[in-house]
């Protein structure tokens, strides 16, 4: 079977999507359309936003479809029209079973972990807030239940002492731009051999469920190494944030934090006690150390190098952080 002679339908949403389906169409794979969100209200103006992939696949001259429901009758058909025989989906909505299970050659997903680890919603951030050191990308078959088909292919890729979610997830999505063609070749090539995600002990695996807020807030009270991994994985988005309060009892605000460094000793101070120069640097107490701030914005503030901060912070040291 030629690869490039496969019927593809591709769904899609946000940015992680876009390079895989360019290199699709540019790799002269037939892609006969796109499935994206509907456009939605944002913004003060509440203008209609379009998905990067909808913007993307208008570029390259496809079909679009955006649904509002996935199981209606008339998107159905028009899916049908298409006449799919393979399905790709990155970052889109649960599909119900008509749609997974349309194309003959069924439908797989990309997924920015090593399944069967990190399955769930924000896999890059939970990888690095956990203080891992490798991760990868995972092109697996749909089925009923969320992340546990059988998987096709595997990229691993280590996630480095500097890493953050930002820099990360530009990594994992071109490793996994190459990883779709890939899959697509090999499904072709009848070199695929699925491997069952079944007899795993749930209790070895890590998930990745939705980022919330409550979920971003700094625990002062942990070790550094926790702390900076928290960061790490909340940078530049949503962003890792804490309470800052006056010690004389003043007006509370929050700060959010988005690049910090470890420097760890012993020490007597309460979690989040202020040390600073009032010039160059400001640290906050944790359980084995000191959290040396690099980058932060305090409530209506702009983000902005401590250095920087500090030219405006005058009485820094009258706050803590923390509750």
């Amino acid at each position: 079977m030629d690869s490039k002679q496969i019927r593809i339908v591709f769904m899609g949403t946000p940015e992680f999507a876009v390079p895989s389906l360019r290199a699709l169409v540019e790799g002269g794979y037939n892609v006969v359309g796109v499935v994206t969100t509907p456009d939605k209200p944002a913004g003060r103006g509440q203008k209609l936003h379009e998905s990067e992939v909808k913007i993307a696949a208008r570029e390259l001259g496809l079909p679009i479809l955006q649904p509002e429901k996935l199981r209606a009758p008339e998107f159905l058909e028009a899916l049908q029209a298409w006449q799919p025989e393979l399905g790709i989906v990155i970052a889109f909505r649960m599909l119900p079973e008509s749609v997974w299970a349309l194309p003959r050659l069924g439908t797989f997903n990309l997924h920015a972990s090593l399944l069967p680890q990190y399955r769930g919603a924000a896999p890059i951030n939970r990888a690095i807030m956990n203080g891992e050191t490798e991760t990868g990308v995972t092109t697996f078959l749909l089925n009923h239940e969320i992340d546990k088909g059988a998987i096709l292919a595997q990229e691993r890729m280590p996630i480095l002492p500097d890493d953050n979610v930002g820099t990360l997830y530009d990594k994992l999505m071109h490793a996994g731009t190459k990883l779709v063609t890939d899959t697509v070749d090999r499904i072709a090539a009848g070199d695929v051999a699925p491997i069952e995600q079944q007899h795993i002990d749930e209790s070895t695996l890590r998930p990745a469920p939705k980022i919330f807020k409550e979920d971003c807030r700094i625990d002062w009270t942990q070790q550094g190494s926790a702390i900076v991994n928290h960061i790490r994985g909340l940078s530049p988005y949503p962003a890792a944030w804490t309470t800052l309060r006056r010690e004389d009892g003043g007006e509370e605000t929050t700060a959010k934090i988005f690049k910090a460094r470890f420097e760890p000793t012993a020490h007597g101070a309460a979690p989040g006690t202020v040390e600073s120069d009032c010039r160059t640097f400001v640290r906050a107490a944790c359980a084995d150390g000191w959290i040396a701030l690099e980058e932060l914005q305090i409530a209506g503030k702009k983000r902005l190098p401590v250095r920087d901060l500090l030219l405006g912070w005058r009485d820094v040291l009258q706050y803590r952080f923390g509750e």
